[in-house]
């Protein structure tokens, strides 16, 4: 089918601080007529549209309530059929669980052309923010970005690799799940002992980090707020500054018992 309904960007907003755009993401929100944006998305983002720009707020935050995907994909089909530049903003990137093939083809087999814009994702963003390496040599060789999804208080994940100790485990909206997660992971043969980050409202001047190990998962995801939690398992999480720290008070704690 020709595209001959204009275009519709799906746009990566990145984890959170509006100069952690790229440019390219940056421009296209400056242009918008309509503007879907998830709820993760920053008001200082927001206010980079233009001040006649629809705005519609969709939702799309784990385990709170958000429009349905049908809901969210016909609306954005409506406002370019109305002759609106449209921008699906979401957070991260939106290759990384934001549905962006989904939306993508049904644009498309409605004649809307489509551009992808990608944003950096919150594994790389915690990483760099909390100063430790994804991948190292002796350590890790391999990501696998993966998301804790629970149906029916049971966790729903295949992780291939998961067990393997030079593998960084990369787990998006995964603090529900801690205990699962856990008990998922040293069943498939990971150490009980491997160093773990908890890290919430990454990308924010008040993101916070914690670290321990795979057997208190559930203890330093219990200690969260109400904030989007990331959840990175594997040996170079201890090379974070923090994680020393932390490291270094429970030793110090352990000697005074």
């Amino acid at each position: 089918m020709p595209h001959d309904l204009g275009q519709v960007q799906l746009v990566g907003a990145g984890p959170g601080p509006a100069d952690l755009m790229t440019v390219r993401a940056l421009r296209a929100v400056q242009g918008a007529q309509a503007l879907l944006y998830d709820a993760l998305v920053g008001a200082d983002i927001l206010d980079l549209a233009p001040a006649n720009c629809i705005r519609i707020q969709t939702g799309k935050r784990a385990g709170r309530t958000s429009m349905a995907q049908d809901t969210i994909n016909r609306l954005m089909l409506r406002l370019t059929r109305r002759g609106l530049k449209v921008v699906r903003l979401k957070g991260g990137d939106p290759s990384i669980f934001g549905r962006v093939g989904e939306e993508s083809a049904f644009l498309k087999s409605h004649g809307v052309a489509v551009e992808i814009v990608p944003g950096v994702t919150t594994a790389c963003a915690a990483a760099a923010q909390f100063d430790f390496p994804l991948t190292h040599r002796g350590l890790a060789r391999r990501v696998v970005f993966a998301t804790a999804t629970l149906t029916a208080g049971r966790l729903v994940a295949d992780w291939d690799g998961a067990g393997d100790p030079e593998t960084t485990l990369a787990i998006y909206m995964g603090g529900a799940a801690a205990e699962q997660i856990r008990a998922r992971l040293i069943a498939a043969g990971r150490a009980s002992t491997t160093p773990v980050a908890v890290m919430e409202n990454v990308g924010s001047p008040d993101a916070r980090f914690s670290s321990g190990s795979l057997e208190g998962l559930p203890a330093l995801a219990a200690a969260t707020g109400a904030g989007p939690v990331m959840i990175v398992v594997g040996d170079v999480t201890a090379l974070a500054p923090g994680a020393f720290l932390q490291a270094q008070q429970e030793n110090v704690q352990a000697l005074r018992a």
